[in-house]
């Protein structure tokens, strides 16, 4: 969507969006983005949704500087989901959020020197030596207010009380799928409060998007998550498409749709396998990855690639379709389609799995909404926020599929959401497989790609949920900022409320059952 920004400044802010989401209903924070706004200043793009009709705005709004710092109210008492995304600004451009209750870094080093998303920050390697001393730890964080004076007041807060027995989860793979860090406290084996932290693997995609040309940009986003290498580069051609106004054929609407629905099965069956080899379950991981291996080949036949698939551009496919690729289509679901119950008959219908899953890591879904918590976390809470249906592209609207919601609101629902999703990937790719259309697969671009001046947002549903991608551009061959709505960084979020009160075995079950991929968080 093209985004045509509601302007609130620092007076009327906090009041125009308690109307927004008290009012107006605009109850789901899609993102926030921190941005450089040159001699305007600093400031935030809040884009929000109201879940009743799926209408979606936009808000911007320029930090006011006090006492040398820019400051913007919080927004955490509407949104929770703006926990994160608010420390996240902090981190890159250095906004600080009046009222936020915990104000440290998310990402980077509490050390690190300087806001990197700001224009005029020191690129050079001098200037950025990774430090060999360990990463300075602290018992407090900071909350920002303003005095009766209007000067900017830094209150320290406590994180943990004397008694608090911590426990450090992570930042290991096995468990916590990726080197994610859980600062867990614990009331014996009862979880009674989790602090994520990040950025172990962060790459600063965002900021190196920033001097690359628009192709040049294609190939980070499928190293974010290579279970949804092809949502995530989706994402990303389809807002600079839409920014550039292409009208793509037929027939590439047709293969991307396909592609997507495969690479998502690819991401279930290796969710199936996860969760269960994470419970201790052996077997069932085997046959997903037995089962997974079939995909990705009937996949390599045409982008030539299985872990990194570089087949989308912008403009189109890199290549048309295999001759093959129809017939080992239709075989892979055919082949598939049996297979599913089988993951049911070794893992996920006996009393171990019930037992482990059922009433675990629970979050009903006005909660889901509040902390963000799309894909099949949030379906399983029934919340209906699938973009394939709020917000079809290519051919989500020309077939008929059913979007999977259910009641559980637990790790339980969670997991057989997934399972059913694959028989709704099957009957999409069945409906398209044999009608693919004659035509081009690649609309020719200029050599050098321009985006019109202007600020566009575009979605897709990835495996884990909602995944998009924010531009703004100057009218140049580089973008001025591109940022990321990761599926995973408010699934995160939502563990510490999802895990208040359960066994810490339960947080292992969680992590699995939520399905994020630390890559697609830290970027």
């Amino acid at each position: 969507m093209k985004l045509e920004n509601i302007e609130l400044s620092f007076d009327n802010f906090a009041s125009e969006m308690s109307k927004l989401k008290n009012q107006k209903h605009f109850d789901y924070l899609v993102t926030i983005i921190g941005e450089d706004f040159g001699e305007e200043g600093l400031g935030c793009i809040y884009i929000l949704e109201n879940t009743d009709n799926n209408e979606r705005c936009s808000v911007r709004t320029i930090a006011k500087k006090v006492d040398g710092s820019d400051v913007i109210p919080t927004v955490v008492e509407l949104w929770k989901a703006a926990e994160l995304l608010e420390r996240e600004v902090y981190d890159f451009v250095g906004i600080k959020f009046l009222g936020h209750p915990d104000m440290r870094r998310l990402f980077l080093r509490t050390d690190f020197n300087g806001y990197p998303l700001r224009k005029d920050f020191d690129m050079s390697p001098e200037a950025n030596q990774f430090p060999l001393t360990d990463e300075p730890e602290s018992d407090y964080t900071v909350v920002y207010s303003l005095d009766a004076d209007g000067r900017l007041v830094a209150t320290k807060k406590r994180l943990f009380e004397d008694t608090d027995f911590v426990v450090n989860i992570g930042p290991n793979h096995p468990s916590t799928h990726g080197v994610l860090r859980l600062q867990t406290v614990l009331d014996g084996e009862k979880v009674k409060r989790i602090y994520p932290h990040l950025g172990y693997i962060h790459r600063g995609i965002e900021k190196m998007w920033e001097g690359m040309t628009y192709p040049q940009t294609l190939a980070l986003t499928d190293r974010l998550n290579y279970l949804s290498a092809m949502m995530h580069r989706h994402a990303l051609v389809g807002v600079i498409e839409e920014g550039m106004g292409v009208e793509l054929t037929d027939r590439i609407h047709y293969i991307r749709t396909i592609m997507d629905e495969l690479q998502r099965i690819d991401s279930h069956l290796l969710y199936l396998g996860c969760t269960a080899q994470d419970l201790g379950a052996l077997t069932a991981f085997l046959y997903c990855m037995r089962d997974r291996e079939h995909v990705l080949n009937v996949m390599e036949e045409t982008t030539g690639g299985r872990l990194i698939q570089n087949y989308y551009r912008i403009g189109g496919c890199q290549a048309d379709i295999d001759p093959k690729f129809v017939e080992n289509t239709k075989k892979l679901c055919k082949y598939l389609r049996p297979m599913i119950q089988e993951y049911l008959d070794v893992f996920g219908d006996n009393v171990i799995t019930h037992n482990r899953l059922v009433g675990v890591g629970p979050m009903g879904r006005e909660d889901c909404i509040n902390y963000a918590v799309t894909g099949p976390a949030g379906r399983a809470a029934g919340w209906k926020n699938d973009t394939r249906k709020r917000h079809p592209y290519d051919l989500y609207d020309k077939v008929e599929w059913e979007e999977i919601t259910m009641t559980g609101c637990d790790s339980m629902d969670r997991y057989y959401c997934h399972i059913k999703e694959l028989y709704q990937s099957l009957n999409i790719i069945e409906q398209l497989i044999d009608n693919i259309p004659e035509g081009d697969f690649y609309v020719k671009q200029k050599p050098i790609i321009k985006v019109p001046e202007g600020q566009w947002y575009f979605s897709v549903e990835g495996a884990s949920g909602e995944f998009g991608v924010y531009l703004d551009s100057k009218g140049d061959k580089s973008p001025y900022r591109m940022k990321m709505r990761p599926m995973g960084l408010t699934l995160t979020g939502a563990l510490d409320p999802m895990l208040r009160g359960q066994k810490i075995a339960d947080l292992i079950t969680t992590g699995a059952a939520i399905d994020f991929v630390i890559p697609d968080i830290d970027r």
